[in-house]
């Protein structure tokens, strides 16, 4: 995600966090940063959080995504601090909090991954290949 600036700061077990400038090619007409930016923030965190915790035959991929907006941003840095909230047999939780450089909560993000195991990430490829 180097193209918006994604950067990562932590990775851990269960954890994760990245860090977003604000730019102005980012604002929106209103002169805040535009919400899907500070979604895909949010969702790279949440997926790095997850890998830590999956074996080698497991993948993911987003199959569900809330974002409740809490306040504008406009310029600094954006962080995205996600944790797992539950991995099961075929679903991972995660949540993560957007807040800016002064500590202030701009967003928070809930997301559900399908958990993928061997067969199923061949299947997905054979079809990407067709």
């Amino acid at each position: 995600m180097d193209f918006i600036g994604i950067e990562p700061v932590e990775l851990k077990e269960g954890y994760a966090q990245f860090r977003m400038p604000v730019r102005p090619e980012h604002l929106q007409a209103a002169g805040r940063m535009q919400g899907g930016l500070i979604v895909a923030l949010a969702d790279e965190a949440i997926a790095h959080a997850m890998v830590t915790q999956l074996k080698p035959d497991e993948a993911i991929t987003t199959i569900e995504l809330k974002s409740n907006f809490l306040a504008g941003v406009n310029s600094g840095d954006i962080i995205a601090s996600a944790t797992v909230f539950k991995k099961g047999s075929s679903l991972i939780i995660g949540d993560c909090l957007v807040t800016d450089a002064q500590g202030r909560n701009v967003c928070r993000v809930s997301a559900t991954f399908l958990l993928l195991k061997k067969r199923e990430k061949e299947a997905i490829r054979k079809v990407r290949q067709a």
